[in-house]
């Protein structure tokens, strides 16, 4: 890896995802204006999530099915060879 490319400021940060609530504590170098108190006790700066891993369908399991054989079929007979 190169040397001088990676930043250094790193701090411990709060994401929150706002479509369900769920945090959590880590380390970033993302600027954020609001703080707020964590589980021990100290504030940490916020970043707002809109989804995360907790509200994503792919891994909360909720996907939609999409009829891809008739999405096919409809495709095949539009452009079918004459």
């Amino acid at each position: 890896m190169k040397k001088g490319i990676h930043p250094e400021n790193y701090r411990y940060v709060i994401f929150r995802d706002l479509s369900n609530g769920y945090a959590f504590l880590t380390r970033s170098t993302a600027n954020s204006k609001e703080t707020e108190k964590w589980e021990d006790g100290n504030e940490y700066p916020v970043i707002k999530l809109e989804i995360s891993n907790t509200s994503h369908p792919f891994y909360t399991g909720k996907m939609k099915l999409v009829d891809t054989a008739g999405r096919i079929d409809k495709f095949n007979t539009r452009y079918k060879k004459k």
